[in-house]
């Protein structure tokens, strides 16, 4: 029960905070106008997070997981290029479900500098952890095998450009298939980068 008023408090927190960000800015938007928003205190704010900027991260890292637990989670059969995609409908699904939400905060993300580096250091972790799954899966070993971590690589980037390009849309466009454009413009190196032999 304690988690779970956690877990409510600190989505929102979260939800004020990608609010006012998007709407002032990242630079202009402080702790204080985040908790007057949802009238709490600064040191309840303190309890959850760290600074604005880990709100976002903290958001991202909670995707980052739901996308590697889904990739491990995929039929060991199933061809790589189709494994990345379904896990990488951890992120379009939130695109479904919260349509405005979640083209603030990936407008936040990729036009905002310091949150936009925090979302490339996330991405490496998250290239390191699916490198190791795709690894398993193909019976490859990653410390000497680059094809893992190549498909791991070009599917994150596939998906930041698919991102930008629903950004820059406003959304008009949808983000499953603008993602699935771009997974398919580079399917046959996430197979190649995969398979032995």
């Amino acid at each position: 029960m304690a988690e779970r008023k956690r877990q409510l408090v600190r989505s929102e927190l979260a939800e004020a905070a990608v609010k006012l960000l998007a709407d002032q800015g990242f630079e202009e938007t402080t702790v204080d106008q985040i908790v007057a928003a949802v009238g709490m205190s600064r040191r309840t704010f303190s309890r959850y997070f760290d600074s604005k900027e880990d709100v976002i991260v903290h958001m991202l890292a909670e995707a980052g997981v739901r996308l590697c637990a889904e990739l491990n989670a995929r039929p060991t059969d199933e061809p790589p290029a189709v494994a990345l995609r379904r896990a990488l409908s951890v992120f379009t699904s939130m695109s479904v479900g919260n349509p405005a939400k979640m083209l603030r905060v990936s407008r936040l993300i990729l036009d905002t500098p310091a949150l936009l580096a925090r979302f490339l250091e996330r991405q490496s972790q998250w290239q390191a952890e699916m490198t190791g799954i795709l690894a398993l899966r193909a019976g490859l070993d990653p410390d000497v095998d680059l094809r893992p971590a190549v498909a791991a690589g070009v599917a994150l980037t596939a998906f930041q450009a698919a991102l930008r390009r629903w950004v820059d849309s406003d959304g008009s466009e949808s983000l499953d298939e603008v993602v699935d454009q771009a997974l398919a413009l580079v399917g046959p190196v996430i197979e190649l980068g995969v398979h032995a032999g």
